[in-house]
């Protein structure tokens, strides 16, 4: 049986029947949203529609998200996270322990985004993934993976000053329990995949760059990833990138060889590594094929969210062969570098333009198989 994730070449045997050979190709997460959704987020923000119309605003989008994907072929959907405010921030909603004044993510291009942060204990998952991938199950017809946030993300949360009666520690204690909880939840419902968006790896060594920030991290998101078993952790992913939002990066100017070998120590089962923006690709390959675990398989972006032309099936070929060149075939699949509307307000990426994009990633990852598996 092929991978749940395969994207099918075809072969054409004497007989005109065909035969496939597979290379695994999944998106990462967000979808930029139809104009009908940004309308009723506007309108519910504003308190003219109620929660009942959203969400059918929202369901409504999610259904056209899996057509579409299923449509050109993804063999992996998601729901596009079309009814998240932020991939980062969606276990939030509805706590109100929270100020607006966190931690500042500056972009290359001028802007930032703002954390809140944590003004009181305990902390508490408001909304786990699981609802998510409940409402993407509901119209696909094939395998669907679930993006949750990384524990080491939300621990951006708790204020450099300790808050009275909620040590650090105990906010750890809560948080990886959350974490725990928001994953197992979405492996229970089905996912066929639960991805941990990571993408504050790479900006740890901005912030920090001895290391030490790095290091924190990925012992926090192991403390989690430990609670579950070897069976359990192969359906877990780890996804990294430069940040990707309104056109801009926050972390590609931050070396990747850097953080590579600290990134493989983590025990998830794939890994999905942002690479076709990357100016050096066979120096991040080389990294890679030096240190990625044997149990694991790595997903190669080739497709570039923030860039707005269209990549041809051919471009995405030659990244794949790229990649060939130094990791085995049967370890190696292909992604997008990141989302394509991680920010709910995100409007940067036309929907039509993520789409086309995708499918050059599953025409183009086919091409690829063909060659290198005959």
């Amino acid at each position: 049986m092929p991978h749940a994730g395969a994207a099918r070449a075809y072969s054409t045997s004497p007989t005109g029947e065909f035969s496939p050979a597979t290379i695994p190709t999944e998106p990462i997460g967000s979808i930029p949203r139809p104009a009908e959704l940004l309308t009723a987020m506007a309108a519910h923000a504003a308190g003219r529609i109620g929660d009942d119309e959203l969400a059918t605003v929202q369901d409504e989008a999610v259904r056209d998200t899996v057509r579409r994907l299923e449509e050109i072929g993804s063999p992996v959907v998601t729901d596009g996270e079309q009814a998240k405010p932020s991939f980062a921030t969606y276990p939030l909603a509805g706590l109100d322990r929270l100020a607006p004044d966190g931690v500042v993510i500056p972009f290359a291009d001028g802007h930032q985004r703002q954390l809140p942060r944590l003004t009181a204990g305990p902390l508490r998952y408001g909304v786990h993934a699981e609802r998510y991938l409940r409402a993407a199950l509901r119209h696909a017809t094939v395998p669907v993976k679930q993006a949750v946030i990384a524990p080491s993300a939300l621990s951006l949360l708790y204020p450099q000053a300790p808050l009275d009666g909620y040590p650090r520690e105990a906010f750890l204690d809560d948080l990886t329990a959350g974490a725990e909880a928001d994953i197992r939840g979405c492996l229970d419902a089905g996912a066929h995949v639960v991805q941990l968006d990571f993408t504050e790896a790479r900006l740890a060594l901005k912030l920090d760059p001895s290391g030490g920030l790095l290091e924190d991290f990925i012992a926090l998101n192991n403390r989690v990833l430990e609670r579950f078993s070897a069976t359990e952790r192969a359906r877990i992913s780890v996804h990294t990138c430069p940040g990707g939002d309104q056109d801009s990066t926050h972390s590609l100017d931050v070396d990747y060889v850097a953080l590579l070998p600290g990134l493989m120590r983590l025990k998830a089962g794939a890994f999905y590594v942002q690479l076709a923006s990357e100016p050096d690709p066979d120096k991040v390959l080389g990294v890679l094929a030096d240190h990625l675990p044997g149990h694991a398989r790595v997903f190669i972006g080739v497709t570039d969210p923030i860039d707005p032309c269209v990549e041809t099936p051919e471009q995405v070929r030659d990244r794949v062969l790229t990649a060939a060149r130094h990791l085995p075939v049967d370890r190696l699949g292909t992604c997008d570098d990141c989302g394509f509307a991680p920010f709910a307000d995100d409007t940067s990426t036309s929907r039509d333009i993520a789409f086309a994009k995708i499918r050059a990633r599953i025409e183009g990852t086919a091409l690829a198989a063909r060659e290198l598996t005959g």
